[in-house]
């Protein structure tokens, strides 16, 4: 690795880094006094205030429009095989504490376990590392001879494969970094038991963040009829159908998807109370309600409509919309649980997205319960985008 640089901030440009944030802008660099043409990409980097002042040590990409990223605000422990040890020593401590018995959760979650760029998700002896940034790719021999040490796992995937790369100049690719590692994994959640798609699967394969969400189906499915949307392998559709529902249907568009949760109701013996529709949600949810369908819970669960800030006006309209629909297929007194994972939308405005669907079909609601991220996606306080999970249990009046 090339010896740190030095990035020097315009003045009073080190006020929102030193209470608390991680992300150094191009236009806080002063580039008269210390230019970036010079620096690599993922480069390390020493921060310093506009008299010189050390600030902290990051890394940098000079291509990028976060420019630097912070690791470390003591002198004496500069970007390195050590810091690494440290931060990803820590993370694994807070997830042994919450799940001592089940070796299944997000192990690294980027800015809020101190090593931006970084998400590290645990499959029992397997583990998926996605490296996002220009500094972790660089890190990512670090990275991987450390968790090696710390957790000896059978095998570990790098899904280098995330669209984010493409904003820090980095190529896409996924490759097997050491051992053996099967297409699909078995993970058990809430006492659910699931085959996750690690090499080829939506992200790293699973989506923990919503584990204590899903376990709050105990509370409503038993008996009931329930409807999945964006329902990907299963996370909520078959665990519904483990904790009592008479029938669930589980929409999605991908069909090695829905193959997959066929083979996850198999394993957990409820196939024969697991249906699947293959085909847009949208479309899927105005036939089923063109065909007098109704349903006690509905799950809608989408991916992100709102990945950019200019994004946000046509994202909320996809918001009102699902949301509306879902309401004509809701029975009376059902329950929805409409969940977002946009950050840009805040969790009042996705609210009045649904109680605005609520109102265009004429249904009283209620809120009986809000979720959030699980505490394996810990939240960093100065960095507003990694509070980034909504989820309202909303019943109907009427």
């Amino acid at each position: 690795m090339r010896p740190a640089a030095v990035l020097r901030l315009r003045k009073d440009e080190d006020r929102r880094l030193r209470a608390g944030h991680l992300w150094v802008f191009s236009n806080e660099i002063d580039v008269a006094t210390t230019p970036l043409d010079d620096i690599e990409p993922g480069q390390a980097v020493e921060l310093q205030d506009a008299r010189g002042n050390f600030v902290a040590w990051g890394y940098a990409n000079p291509h990028s429009l976060i420019t630097a990223r912070i690791l470390s605000r003591r002198r004496d422990q500069p970007l390195g095989a050590d810091l690494v040890a440290k931060r990803l020593g820590y993370a694994l401590s807070l997830r042994e504490r919450l799940f001592p018995q089940s070796p299944f959760y997000r192990l690294c979650f980027g800015e809020s376990d101190g090593l931006p760029g970084l998400v590290v998700d645990r499959y029992g002896s397997y583990l998926v590392v996605q490296p996002t940034t220009a500094g972790m790719e660089r890190s990512l021999d670090e990275v991987l001879t450390c968790l090696t040490e710390m957790l000896s796992p059978d095998g570990i995937v790098v899904r280098a494969d995330s669209p984010l790369r493409r904003h820090e100049g980095l190529d896409l690719y996924s490759r097997i970094a050491t051992g053996n590692v099967p297409e699909s994994v078995e993970i058990m959640e809430n006492g659910v038991r699931f085959r996750v798609p690690v090499l080829l699967g939506q992200k790293t394969g699973w989506f923990y963040d919503h584990r204590r969400n899903r376990a709050r189906l105990r509370d409503y499915v038993a008996g009931t009829r329930v409807l999945d949307v964006f329902s990907y392998v299963g996370g909520w559709g078959v665990q519904a159908a483990v904790f009592g529902a008479r029938e669930v249907v589980c929409v999605d568009a991908s069909t090695a998807a829905l193959a997959e949760l066929r083979a996850n109701a198999d394993l957990n013996g409820v196939s024969d109370r697991v249906q699947v529709v293959e085909g847009d949600a949208f479309e899927s949810l105005e036939r089923l309600e063109s065909s007098g369908n109704r349903f006690d819970f509905i799950v809608l669960d989408p991916p992100a409509f709102i990945k950019r800030k200019k994004d946000l006006k046509k994202g909320e309209q996809a918001y009102r919309r699902l949301n509306r629909v879902a309401l004509t297929l809701l029975a009376a007194d059902g329950v929805l649980m409409s969940a977002s994972c946009s950050f840009h939308l805040g969790r009042d405005a996705f609210l009045r997205a649904i109680l605005w669907a609520a109102g265009r079909e004429g249904r009283e609601i209620q809120v009986i319960e809000e979720g959030h991220q699980g505490p394996d996606h810990p939240i960093h306080p100065a960095i507003p985008e990694t509070n980034y999970l909504k989820a309202f249990f909303v019943r109907t009046l009427s």
